[in-house]
């Protein structure tokens, strides 16, 4: 089913969907990787405050290239979701609701999604120069030093992900393989 939503969303809005759902995504989302989700943890175990607030918020999973003359930013393609695995947890627990990225995430993930009433969307991996037409402002925000890994805060129109883990935990991954092999 294809939904749009305006993000931030809320707990209730982010209930009605589902696994496989096709959404379109307007409003501030805010990027992140490996290097700045390590250094949030690390942030967060010495008691120390985000240097944004990720409570109800969405995390890409994006490192952009640099932006050509006249464009907003560069590729904007997801980063392998995997990777930021350790931290996700912490990062629920913090309040996160939405993360994009690609590929599949730990059963903890998975488990701590359905826990804080979270979702994981994926972005299509090697479209990273189409979705970044619907990137219409980018801002770093933290962590500059970190250069493309830096925390970016951006404005997005009607950006295209797909619900691969909903809020009760169903995985596109798994069902759209039980769904095929019903197919044989």
């Amino acid at each position: 089913m294809e939904k749009h939503l305006n993000v931030p969303a809320n707990t209730e809005e982010l209930a009605e969907l589902k696994s496989g759902d096709y959404v379109y995504l307007t409003g501030t989302i805010y990027t992140a990787r490996d290097a700045a989700h390590k250094r949030m943890y690390e942030t967060l175990l010495d008691g120390k405050e985000l240097p944004v607030d990720v409570k109800g918020q969405f995390i890409y999973y994006l490192g952009p290239t640099p932006a050509r003359e006249g464009q907003v930013i560069g590729s904007a393609g997801p980063t392998t979701s995997s990777r930021m695995d350790k931290y996700t947890p912490t990062m629920l627990d913090q309040g996160l609701k939405g993360m994009i990225g690609k590929g599949k995430r730990s059963s903890e993930v998975i488990e701590s999604i359905k826990q804080n009433g979270a979702v994981y969307f994926a972005a299509v991996g090697g479209a990273g120069a189409l979705l970044s037409k619907c990137i219409k402002e980018a801002e770093v925000i933290a962590y500059d030093d970190l250069g493309t890994e830096a925390i970016r805060k951006l404005r997005v129109e009607n950006f295209p992900v797909i619900v691969v883990i909903d809020s009760q935990g169903n995985n596109l991954y798994e069902t759209a393989v039980e769904n095929f092999k019903k197919l044989k």
